[in-house]
């Protein structure tokens, strides 16, 4: 079994950063594939960001390409977002996911779930 922490949402204004964090717990990190979803209000869940088990390849969904960059630290069991330029459209929930497979957009790929943090983006 795998546990996620998600921590680091919170209030911003627009334009501004934040960054997430994703803690992880349990057999052999280093080789999940690790992914960013987001839910707005009244939306559905959508892909954020992904990350290969390597770190070699990253994945970004059009509408946070070039504001957003995932990374991970395998030696501390932990991946980030890392959310810069930020805008009222941002805002949602944002859930930290791992999978045994390859980084994919497709949630129901992934096999462990955070509980999510909250980010708002203000003006």
């Amino acid at each position: 079994q795998v546990q996620l922490v998600e921590s680091g949402g919170g209030l911003v204004q627009a334009g501004g950063s934040l960054r997430l964090s994703c803690a992880a717990s349990g057999r052999t990190f280093s080789m999940y594939a690790m992914g960013w979803f987001r839910q707005a209000p009244g939306k559905e869940r959508e892909f954020v960001a992904a990350i290969s088990w390597s770190g070699g390849s990253t994945y970004y969904a059009d509408s946070v390409k070039g504001r957003f960059t995932i990374s991970r630290d395998n030696a501390k069991n932990t991946v980030y977002l890392q959310m810069n330029s930020l805008k009222p459209e941002d805002t949602a929930d944002y859930y930290c996911a791992a999978s045994r497979g390859v980084a994919a957009p497709e949630g129901e790929l992934y096999d462990y779930w955070g509980q999510g943090t909250q980010v708002t983006v203000s003006s």
